[in-house]
């Protein structure tokens, strides 16, 4: 628990709620503590045989590193003691092990229990994972602190962990022996660039137009704000007086003027889910971050490349530990099939979006486009995005050798008279016609016909196009068209049917060779 109330009155000693029973912490970095006392009070922190004294500044701020610490199964005890009151504060059960930062809109936010999998929940006795949920707030100013506890998973509590994360967190501990912590932080509807940093807008290059646009606005903003301050002023000085006479009418509320969106027809202001969701989580210290979020932005072409430069950019400088992982998931397939081979529909470009995201560092893509349902934006098997994102990790933070991490994806293309060779990365093994149902296996289909390739010509006209496996390419043809220079492959927001993977089984990620 926190210091008990006699020791906060006396000292004004506190830590955020980020710090508890049950927390994991980060193993192998220096272990950042930190709170509020009196000013110029010295607070102790010991974790077993680790400490360290920090004197808070002149706000009443502290913070502490203990030294790096390995794994460790064994629960421990972190004790903060003040040096004005002999009593302490102490939380139990502490593991040292990994703590992965969850992050996105609702299909991370979606809970173990509502998952197609009630004997997960049943079975979710895993006393080395635990999880603590960021609660839904939102704020134009950084915040310190937010309401929430750890909670070690059990039958009784993982139905409530984010399904994606508790997934890759079960795997990992299974994998690896090392304890889990997840912190669940995400928003159902949510757009990306309320998660950003507020300088981060300004540091992408390819966002300069967009942040000078919202700018532009906030100027705006701050000045029809100065205008009616005064009728602001004189509205909340009548309703006071109001409040003072039972029986006067009390005048409407001041009208606010709009305060601007990044996006518009949302609610969510600029980084203002930053500032109250992962502000007060850093600098706890984490492995790195998992996101799956997207849907909200669907309408974007190449521009979300760059605001996810923007994301991982602002989170990685926030919490000064380098260049952490950040794994992501490409959209699912969702709604009817167009069967159009021209494609570009609905979550088409935001896809391709994703996929040069891989071009910023440490970072690795689950895709999925083979696991969503039509009928349903949220798909209920999160096992196998956990899974996919859990090949990431294994393969480059946890040194698992002769890991596949992803299905194939588009490198080059060579014209050769009427055909055009496809070569990919994330091949090497081989491809091969497959067929996914539920969470089992992929199945290779000997013999099966590859779907939902489209070819043209010079003249921008697409047709099907008969597709065949080359050992690690796809060679590509119609008889439609004799001259072909551009190919996609699954370019639609519901390719149904298309089913090119590599041996390892995993999906090949939707792309077109063009820039039409």
């Amino acid at each position: 628990m926190i210091a008990s109330s006699s020791t906060t009155a006396k000292s004004g000693l506190r830590l955020p709620h980020i710090f508890g029973d049950h927390m994991v912490l980060q193993r192998d970095l220096p272990i950042p503590v930190w709170g509020w006392a009196a000013p110029g009070e010295t607070v102790t922190v010991s974790l077993g045989t680790n400490s360290a004294t920090a004197q808070a500044d002149a706000q009443g701020r502290w913070m502490v590193r203990l030294k790096p610490m390995k794994a460790s199964t064994n629960g421990l005890v972190l004790t903060v003691t003040s040096a004005i009151s002999t009593r302490r504060s102490a939380m139990s059960n502490v593991l040292v092990g990994d703590v992965w930062l969850c992050g996105g809109q609702s299909n991370m936010e979606w809970l173990l229990r509502n998952c197609d999998s009630p004997n997960d929940v049943a079975q979710a006795a895993c006393p080395a994972v635990r999880c603590i949920k960021v609660p839904l707030v939102v704020s134009a100013e950084p915040k310190d602190d937010f309401e929430g506890a750890w909670r070690v998973s059990s039958p009784e509590t993982a139905g409530d962990f984010t399904a994606v994360g508790f997934y890759f967190a079960r795997e990992i501990h299974r994998e690896t022996g090392i304890p889990i912590g997840i912190i669940d932080d995400n928003w159902g509807g949510t757009c990306i660039e309320p998660w950003c940093t507020p300088e981060s807008f300004g540091s992408v290059p390819g966002l300069a137009a967009l942040n000078a646009e919202f700018e532009r606005a906030m100027n705006t903003y701050r000045a029809t704000l100065d205008t009616q301050w005064p009728a602001i002023e004189a509205r909340v000085a009548a309703i006071k007086k109001a409040l003072g006479s039972k029986d006067a009418e009390l005048p409407a509320p001041p009208e606010w003027p709009a305060y601007p969106v990044y996006t518009p027809g949302t609610a969510f202001g600029r980084s203002c889910l930053f500032n109250s969701m992962i502000h007060p989580v850093a600098p706890y210290a984490i492995k790195g971050a998992l996101w799956y979020q997207g849907e909200s932005n669907g309408g974007d072409d190449d521009i979300y490349c760059h605001k996810m430069r923007a994301l991982i950019c602002g989170w990685r400088t926030l919490w000064n530990q380098g260049d952490f992982p950040f794994y992501y998931v490409q959209l699912a397939n969702w709604e009817k099939d167009t069967n159009m081979p021209e494609g570009g529909d609905g979550w088409a470009k935001i896809r391709s979006a994703q996929t040069k995201a891989l071009s910023i560092p440490k970072t690795g893509m689950a895709v999925t486009v083979d696991i969503g349902e039509a009928d349903d934006i949220h798909p209920k098997n999160k096992f196998d995005v956990g899974k996919r994102l859990l090949l990431w990790a294994l393969a480059n933070d946890y040194g698992k050798k002769g890991i596949e991490v992803s299905g194939p994806l588009y490198k080059r293309m060579e014209i050769e008279g009427k055909t055009i060779r496809i070569g990919f990365d994330h091949a090497a093994g081989g491809l091969m016609v497959g067929k996914k149902t539920g969470k089992e296996p992929v199945v290779n289909i000997k013999g099966g016909k590859l779907k939902r390739f489209a070819i043209a010509g010079k003249d921008k006209k697409w047709v099907w196009a008969d597709a065949k496996i080359d050992g690690s390419a796809v060679v590509v043809l119609s008889k439609k068209v004799a001259r072909p220079v551009a190919i996609r492959y699954a370019f639609s927001m519901n390719p149904e049917g298309c089913n090119l993977y590599n041996k390892a089984g995993l999906p090949a990620s939707p792309f077109r060779t063009d820039g039409w």
